[in-house]
């Protein structure tokens, strides 16, 4: 279980890195003002903010997910590889169970942080430099909003999330084990590493097909409030006031952006992940054999035992 934690918590941190410019995209695009939209689509979005904030506009936020989604990847992968020791056939369906477990789990660090990532990302927009900026940075905004809200201000949008991240963390492993075991993922396999880097990519872009228009209410009420006025009263009221002003289109907005910015980051972190466990076990193996080596050398009268295989 080590491993995997240790496993997610590295394409954890890279998947960060590649990802989280699109991530800026999406919630601005989600959270715009219908009646004076700022960007009329994806690509506008990534020039606006380039021209107007710096590329480094692109990067507002990123502390949070820095600091949580290492946790975040070390907490899922480190769940979902115990739950399927603990469920012990190796399944689709309990790939989906696994998963959809280690995806509720995570919800504690998840919705907390990506509280802090959408309010900081809507922070200055427009703006180079923020002429008044109402967080220094995602520390500082959490613990403004405790002071302010308490324990449920800091967990708004948790129903959201919960409804998003359980199924779809189940979505998520359910189709990285299909299309593994489709593509013959094999370790002597010389494209071994492209089929992963695929598989990772196809499997994030299967979760946020699934869950998306639940991620744009929870976007939503997260950022509802940064004005000074909270427009949403309740989840449901944060649907029927967006459907009422936008229709059924509402639930894919920021989705070009989510989904360029889905393969790339899934299919680094599947990919890392599953060569870390690999080339580990391999060095485990090693170890066992080393050890074991001597032990038949110093016993010659007794019969050669092989060395034990994980």
């Amino acid at each position: 279980m080590a491993l995997d934690f240790a496993a997610g918590c590295i394409g954890g941190a890279a998947g960060v890195v590649v990802g989280h410019p699109f991530d800026t995209v999406k919630v601005r695009l989600q959270v715009q003002n219908v009646d004076k939209p700022l960007y009329r689509g994806t690509f506008h979005c990534f020039q606006s903010i380039i021209r107007q904030e710096s590329a480094l506009g692109l990067y507002k936020g990123i502390g949070s997910p820095m600091m949580g989604l290492t946790f975040i990847n070390a907490i899922v992968f480190g769940v979902q590889g115990n739950a399927m020791r603990k469920l012990g056939r190796d399944t689709p369906l309990n790939q989906f169970l696994a998963g959809a477990s280690a995806g509720a789990i995570q919800c504690v660090i998840c919705c907390p942080m990506e509280l802090a990532k959408t309010r900081m990302q809507m922070q200055g927009t427009g703006e180079k430099k923020s002429k008044r900026k109402l967080y220094k940075n995602s520390l500082d905004c959490l613990v403004r909003i405790y002071k302010k809200e308490g324990i449920r201000g800091i967990n708004r949008g948790m129903v959201t999330t919960l409804i998003r991240e359980t199924p779809g963390f189940g979505v998520y492993f359910l189709t990285y084990d299909v299309l593994t075991r489709s593509l013959g993922c094999e370790p002597d396999d010389p494209y071994m590493i492209p089929k992963l880097l695929f598989a990772g990519g196809m499997s994030g872009i299967a979760s946020w097909i699934s869950t998306y228009p639940v991620d744009v209410i929870k976007s939503r009420l997260q950022a509802d409030g940064v004005g000074g006025v909270n427009q949403y009263n309740s989840i449901m009221d944060c649907v029927r006031q967006s459907l009422q002003k936008e229709g059924w289109r509402v639930f894919t907005r920021g989705l070009t952006s989510t989904l360029l910015r889905a393969f790339p980051v899934n299919a680094t972190t599947f990919a890392t992940v599953t060569l870390f466990l690999m080339y580990m076990r391999e060095g485990e193996e090693c170890s066992i054999q080393d050890c074991e080596q001597p032990s038949v050398q110093l016993q010659p009268l007794q019969p050669q035992t092989q060395p034990t295989s994980m």
